[in-house]
């Protein structure tokens, strides 16, 4: 019990506490969260995935393999709320925000403050490969899911292009291909930005948190909650041996399979108008509870039990 309160204080905490300073902002400056979420998205993130790419030793084929790992979890997940929202008849507006909250992990403000503060940045490394992916896929299957039907594919994907991010992975194979080496004026600004990043998510993630309110569907949250917390790093633990992924992608993938709701759901919902309150809900809820389950995840890694 004392090494996993230790693991809770050392990995789990801090980033409550940083979290919790952005919801008190929110909360008594009533800041508004959007301007310091695009500058996370459209500069500190592309440049925190470029860092890590030129600076780690991951091969190209290890990250075609994390890629289709992350989405085969997300894919497996999306599938299997979308038979449940089936099953338990749901309107197609709460089975929308269940299907989001459910399959999008915070894989960036929470999974990869995780993995760092665990593992160090060789885990970061490939964690912020699966964090691309799961990005990718909010802004194009999350976004098709919360419009049912009312973007075409086409237009869903289109999206992908004004994600910075995407580019970073192309410029870093280009680079490292070439064996060019950024000059130290290029490499030190680049340092800088990619070091803001996860600080700056934990806050916009506190004032995220600080719209937050339960929802009416107890009943449906519960569900969101296991299929998020449980059902997914189960999956991911046994899809991670078929797919041959060990080492440091098997740490970072079952972390960030393990994370709560992502924070962009409930942007989606909010702007497409798909209950927004259930998905700020399944928000604050996984987030809350994700440590009674991530610590012993990371017990286990750190131990190399599983």
């Amino acid at each position: 019990m004392n090494s996993l309160l230790q693991l809770f204080a050392d990995n789990l905490l801090p980033i409550l506490i940083v979290a919790s300073i952005g919801y008190i902002l929110q909360r008594t400056l009533k800041l508004n969260p959007r301007s310091i979420s695009q500058t996370v998205f459209n500069v500190f993130t592309p440049a925190l995935v470029l860092k890590l790419l030129l600076s780690s030793q991951i091969q190209a084929a290890e990250m075609g393999k994390m890629v289709l790992f992350a989405t085969v979890i997300m894919a497996l997940i999306c599938f299997i709320s979308w038979a449940l929202s089936k099953t338990l008849r749901l309107n197609e507006s709460i089975a929308s925000a269940f299907i989001l909250s459910a399959t999008f992990a915070n894989t960036g403000n929470y999974g990869l403050s995780v993995n760092q503060f665990a593992f160090g940045e060789q885990v970061l490394a490939f964690a912020s490969l699966y964090y691309l992916t799961s990005s990718l896929l909010i802004n194009s299957a999350g976004v098709f899911i919360a419009t049912v039907g009312r973007v075409s594919p086409k237009q869903a994907l289109l999206g992908l292009v004004k994600i910075p991010a995407v580019y970073a992975v192309p410029i870093a194979l280009l680079l490292r291909t070439s064996e060019f080496e950024l000059p130290l004026m290029l490499w030190r600004p680049l340092d800088l930005l990619a070091s803001a990043a996860v600080p700056c998510m934990l806050i916009i993630l506190g004032m995220q948190i600080g719209h937050s309110g339960l929802p009416k569907q107890k009943g449906l949250l519960g569900l969101t909650v296991v299929l998020q917390l449980i059902v997914a790093p189960i999956i991911a633990l046994v899809i991670a041996p078929l797919m041959d992924i060990t080492g440091f992608a098997f740490q970072a993938g079952i972390v960030e399979s393990a994370s709560p709701t992502a924070v962009l759901t409930s942007i989606i919902a909010l702007e497409f108008d798909v209950e927004p309150d259930f998905v700020t809900g399944a928000i604050l809820v996984t987030t809350i509870l994700s440590p009674l389950t991530i610590t012993p995840i990371i017990s286990l890694l750190t131990s190399g039990s599983i």
